[in-house]
């Protein structure tokens, strides 16, 4: 594992994030368990609680008890309900109540940064930023971070309110995007990947799927759509030898000295383990211009 600055707080974080969840619970408390040994065992130090959820804040916190807390950086997001409730709310009450919940199940006594999920224009109250930083003054959070994508986040980075950004970002990540990571590092704001990897390979029809006939039974139908320009430009990261297509997208993104650690999902050890890998590998020569030409090719094919 490598490390980088965490913005100006003078602490390091791991390329990687583990973002962890229900997913991360799916099969069971032990395996959630394992899931942050193992990360820990990659060298990862850097973990975020995807709700305040009380299990999933309560097993993280057992893991980590077993390393000095200072090593170890912790996000929770806000904003999003916990467990199955999709409610938003960014109220001064339920944001306080969501730290004081992460803190009360975790044990780990204060949390590193607190993000908000895609807050609206105008889903932000003055009194619930106060909150938040009456919850920084009294040492429950330490840094304040806002997530998205959409164009509300260049005004919140304008704001210089904010430590962190955390953002999509992925190897055809557009101007806008790659302007607004700019402009956080710029504001020395600790900036985070998330859905660094998208599929893209193209779904044409498999040959023995049923064909249409045309009127009354005549004719063969509507012909197979042909295959996106934007998926063949992008299909040698299926073709690269020992590269998954997402360890590639992993791997680009890291080449990016502006973010501070990206953040992924894995349910299971063996995943985690290939992800953990990759930011220790050497991209093969020549790939990151293949995917600088296929960038240019996708744009001119949207």
């Amino acid at each position: 594992m490598r490390y980088r600055p965490f913005g100006v707080s003078g602490a390091a974080v791991s390329n990687l994030t583990l973002s962890f969840g229900s997913d991360s619970l799916a099969r069971g408390r032990e395996a959630g368990l394992d899931l942050v040994y193992s990360a820990l065992e990659a060298g990862i130090n850097s973990y975020r609680l995807e709700t305040a959820d009380p299990v999933a804040a309560e097993v993280l916190g057992e893991a980590l008890s077993h390393v000095d807390r200072k090593l170890v950086t912790v996000g929770v997001t806000l904003g999003v309900g916990a467990g199955r409730d999709t409610t938003r709310d960014f109220s001064a009450e339920a944001m306080t109540a969501a730290i004081d919940r992460a803190l009360h199940f975790s044990g780990l006594n204060w949390i590193d940064v607190a993000v908000l999920q895609e807050p609206g224009e105008h889903e932000l109250p003055q009194s619930s930023l106060n909150a938040l930083k009456a919850l920084r003054a009294t040492g429950r959070i330490k840094l304040l971070g806002v997530a998205g994508g959409g164009d509300v986040m260049d005004a919140y980075v304008s704001t210089g309110a904010f430590d962190a950004l955390l953002t999509p970002f992925d190897i055809n990540a557009d101007w806008k995007v790659r302007n607004r990571v700019r402009a956080a590092r710029e504001q020395d704001m600790a900036v985070f990947a998330y859905d660094y990897f998208t599929d893209r390979r193209s779904k044409p029809r498999g040959p023995d799927a049923p064909v249409k006939k045309g009127l009354f039974g005549m004719g063969g139908g509507p012909k197979r759509p042909p295959q996106s320009r934007q998926s063949d430009a992008f299909g040698f990261l299926y073709r690269t030898p020992n590269w998954p297509a997402e360890a590639i997208c992993l791997g680009y993104v890291l080449t990016d000295p502006a973010i501070s650690s990206v953040i992924v999902r894995a349910t299971d050890t063996d995943r985690l383990e290939m992800l953990a890998a990759t930011p220790e590998r050497d991209m093969p020569p020549g790939l990151a211009a293949q995917i600088e030409m296929a960038r240019v090719t996708a744009s001119r094919a949207a």
